[in-house]
């Protein structure tokens, strides 16, 4: 398994939406706007492989004040529990803390904080709705 930025547009990156979109989106009736999609481009995709197969992505977005935003965590169906999340959250605080970074945040699905919290993420806040399902912001200072 290997761990590599990719960019945006590439097939690589139609890979990275055809598996965000059957994560996170699809179980949820959801599609992507190309609006949504064009957002991207700005950001630092990180994915994980196995060969050509990508096995999990995530993206931070920057923010501001040495901010920066994890988003769209998503590992095949098949291979959760492996990980595979795991090497692409190391990755992704390693990467945001050599770019400069000092905070990541997320919003974090509910039925997903624990797996959060073993990084040393905490909640911030009270529960909101997002994308049909409730949500927690979640942050860590990264050292």
């Amino acid at each position: 398994m290997g761990l590599k930025q990719i960019d945006h547009g590439t097939k690589e990156y139609k890979q990275m939406v055809a598996l965000r979109h059957e994560i996170l989106r699809k179980p949820l009736g959801l599609e992507f706007r190309q609006e949504y999609l064009d957002q991207d481009a700005n950001d630092i995709l990180i994915a994980s492989f196995d060969e050509d197969e990508m096995l999990g992505c995530c993206i931070l977005t920057p923010l501001d004040n040495g901010n920066i935003r994890l988003r769209q965590m998503a590992v095949q169906k098949k291979l959760q529990g492996k990980g595979i999340g795991e090497s692409i959250m190391i990755f992704a605080e390693n990467l945001a803390r050599d770019k400069g970074y000092k905070n990541m945040m997320m919003h974090a699905r509910d039925n997903v904080i624990g797996f959060y919290e073993k990084f040393g993420y905490k909640i911030k806040g009270t529960q909101f709705i997002e994308v049909k399902t409730p949500h927690h912001v979640m942050e860590k200072r990264l050292r």
